[in-house]
């Protein structure tokens, strides 16, 4: 399949993917009633939209293209609020986090699309065990050779946005040590990392043709890359980004990656080179098992720092491009998690420890995704 053309697309607007937890209210199990959720949904008039994810106990909801933060917050609140509705009727709820905490992946079904089925088919048991959930932030690029100059520089930010997201630290019932035990499933598939280091469209275009001769791959689908162009949108997409708690945060999140693809579209604070990637994905291991808390080794002076400290050396040099983008506010969010708490993932692991039992973990994110309790 071809890529087809680069899409136009306004430089830095944004567009938000949402992957939500659909659980009972007796248990708080996950629940498979993505269909149902989907019919009620069907005729709401919502500036985004919703559809179904891969197995039955998950919903995607996505806005539009927003110029900013406060659009993205905007348009989120009105598609919960929407979803929520729909919830109330069927007696389920909704939440955010990464992971559920204790369902058994072996008892998701996958839901009925020929897409779905082709990738149970062809993975297997991973398939169910991609009952995660995660937000993907898409940036607009006006033209192709733009996009994948953004990808690259975004990409040393991949452990920050990590870190700075992470919220899922139980798995099946257990601990696992880990901020984001979510990223540990999306590794498992074999088109998943990076993505090639080239700067021109035509580069990529030879490379996705060579992938398509092998059968590999058949579109930009089948690459779970951490940052992936989007030809059909004319946008990057970053994808490792658990499913925050609260839709402030989801709107803060995408604020502060516009900040970043601002400073680095307008300042070019650095050159881009394929030696950026060797500590890629040890930087991005220690994101995922040690949040905030990790080690960051600077790709370009070898320094090793905490990724809180490096985080709040970036926040300081996004300063102005979040005054120009009106996205102030996002940044505060994140400050105030950074020099707080921490991530959502300490945040479940202090109400676990508080509450001792997971259901009511999943109770008070349903609560939290509502906003009957920030």
């Amino acid at each position: 399949m071809s890529l087809g053309t680069f899409a136009t697309s306004r430089a830095l607007t944004l567009g938000v993917e949402l992957e939500l937890q659909i659980v009972n209210t007796q248990d708080y199990d996950l629940a498979p009633q993505a269909g149902d959720l989907m019919r009620l949904m069907k005729d709401r008039k919502i500036p985004g939209d919703v559809k179904p994810e891969i197995t039955r106990s998950m919903i995607e909801m996505a806005t539009g293209i927003c110029s900013d933060f406060d659009q993205v917050l905007s348009e989120l609140r009105e598609i919960r609020g929407a979803l929520l509705d729909s919830a109330r009727q069927l007696e389920v709820g909704l939440c955010g986090g990464g992971t559920h905490p204790f369902q058994q992946w072996s008892q998701q079904r996958i839901y009925e699309t020929p897409r779905f089925h082709q990738v149970s088919e062809l993975y297997g048991y991973l398939s169910k065990q991609f009952t995660i959930f995660g937000q993907h932030v898409h940036v607009g690029c006006p033209g192709p050779d733009q996009a994948l100059v953004l990808l690259h520089g975004l990409s040393r930010y991949i452990p920050h946005l990590i870190a700075l997201a992470a919220a899922s630290p139980f798995v099946q019932g257990e601990d696992t040590g880990f901020n984001s035990a979510r990223l540990n499933s999306v590794f498992a598939f074999p088109l998943s990392g990076r993505a090639p280091f080239v700067q021109r469209w035509e580069d990529f275009e030879t490379f996705y043709a060579k992938m398509t001769r092998t059968g590999v791959v058949s579109s930009m689908k089948d690459f779970y890359w951490d940052i992936r162009p989007k030809p059909e949108f004319g946008t990057i997409e970053v994808r490792v980004l658990d499913t925050p708690l609260t839709i402030e945060k989801a709107a803060a999140l995408a604020g502060y990656i516009q900040c970043l693809a601002r400073w680095l579209r307008v300042e070019r604070p650095f050159e881009l080179n394929e030696d950026d990637y060797l500590p890629y994905t040890f930087n991005r291991f220690q994101a995922c098992r040690f949040g905030l808390d990790g080690t960051f080794v600077d790709p370009t002076t070898g320094e090793h720092r905490t990724l809180r400290d490096d985080i709040r050396a970036t926040f300081a040099k996004l300063e102005v491009h979040a005054m120009e983008l009106k996205a102030e506010e996002a940044i505060q969010i994140l400050k105030h998690e950074v020099d707080g708490l921490g991530n959502d993932a300490a945040w479940l692991r202090q109400l676990h420890a508080r509450e001792g039992m997971l259901a009511e973990v999943v109770r008070q994110q349903a609560r939290r995704w509502a906003g009957r309790e920030r």
